[in-house]
C-alpha cells in the first residue's frame, strides 16, 4: 500500500478582500496550512470573531476549541485528495461505506486488463507456512484462470457490438474469478470532518489489520499537512502494531 496526497483546500485572495470591504481585520499565522485557516475563516464568519472581537489568536487554539465543543462542521470547509494505490478491493468495499463528505474514483475491472493483477496477502499469514504456499498457489492460478477467460471466444464477437464493447464483455466475465484480494487503486477526496470520522470509527479495529495498516498511513499524511484538525489523535501500538487512537 502507498498512498500519495494530491491536493488540498488553497485560499484564494477573497477574504482579504472581505476583511477589507468590511473594514476588519484578522491577526493569523503565516505557518498554517491553508486548509486550517480556511476553517478558522468559517468560523470567525459566524461570529465576525475579527479585529477586536477575535479572542483566540492561534489557529490551533481556535480550532482544538471548535473541535472541543463540537463545532466540527467548519471542518467540512478544507479538502484533501489523496491516491490510495494497493489495497485490496476488500478494503476499498468497507472505504465506500464511507459516503458523507467522501468521494471516489476506482480503477476499472471492465476497462483495465487484469492479467497482471496483483494480490494483497492477509497478514495472518506471516507465520503460516504451510498456508501461505497454498495462499500464492491460489493466487498464481486465479491469475491464469482470469487469462483463460479473456482468451476465450464470446458469443459477443459474431455481434454488431463495437470491438471496445466486446472486449469489456470479455473482461467482466473474466473479472468474476478476481477475489478480494485482488489490488486497486483509489483517488478519494474528502473533508477534514469526514477524515476525522473515518480516523476515529476505523482507526484501532483489532481485527482488521489492513484497515488499520490503512488509517495509520492517511494519519501520517495529513497530520503533516495540517496537524490542528488531528490534535486529539496519536499513534500507539499494540501487540499487533500500529494504530490511530482519538482521545476521550
Amino acid at each position: 500500500m502507498k498512498i500519495y496526497l494530491l491536493a488540498s483546500t488553497a485560499m484564494t485572495d477573497g477574504m482579504a478582500e472581505f476583511l477589507k470591504d468590511q473594514s476588519l481585520s484578522w491577526e493569523h499565522e503565516s505557518t498554517c496550512s491553508d486548509s486550517e485557516l480556511l476553517a478558522e475563516a468559517a468560523g470567525r464568519v459566524c461570529y465576525m470573531s475579527f479585529g477586536e472581537l477575535q479572542h483566540r489568536k492561534s489557529n490551533k487554539s481556535y480550532l482544538s476549541n471548535i473541535i472541543r465543543n463540537g463545532h466540527e462542521s467548519v471542518l467540512e470547509h478544507a479538502n484533501f485528495t489523496l491516491l490510495i494505490d494497493g489495497i485490496s478491493r476488500a478494503l476499498s468495499h468497507q472505504l465506500v461505506r464511507h459516503r458523507v463528505g467522501f468521494a471516489y474514483s476506482q480503477l476499472s475491472q471492465q476497462y483495465h486488463d487484469e492479467s497482471g493483477c496483483e494480490f494483497v496477502e492477509p497478514e495472518w499469514l506471516s507465520d503460516e507456512d504451510d498456508l501461505k504456499k497454498q495462499w500464492q498457489a491460489w493466487a498464481e492460478n486465479t491469475r491464469s484462470l482470469y487469462k483463460a477467460m479473456l482468451d476465450a471466444p464470446s458469443k459477443l464477437a459474431s455481434s454488431d457490438l463495437a470491438a471496445r464493447e466486446i472486449l469489456r464483455g470479455a473482461r467482466s466475465a473474466a473479472r468474476s474469478v478476481l477475489p478480494n484480494a485482488t489490488k486497486t487503486t483509489l483517488v478519494v477526496t474528502a473533508n477534514a470532518r469526514a477524515w476525522r470520522n473515518l480516523l476515529a470509527v476505523r482507526g484501532n479495529i483489532g481485527g482488521d489489520l489492513e484497515m488499520r495498516s490503512y488509517c495509520v498511513d492517511i494519519y501520517k499524511i495529513l497530520v503533516k499537512e495540517s496537524a490542528n484538525f488531528f490534535e486529539d489523535f496519536s499513534l500507539v501500538s499494540d501487540e499487533l502494531g500500529p494504530m490511530v487512537v482519538k482521545s476521550k
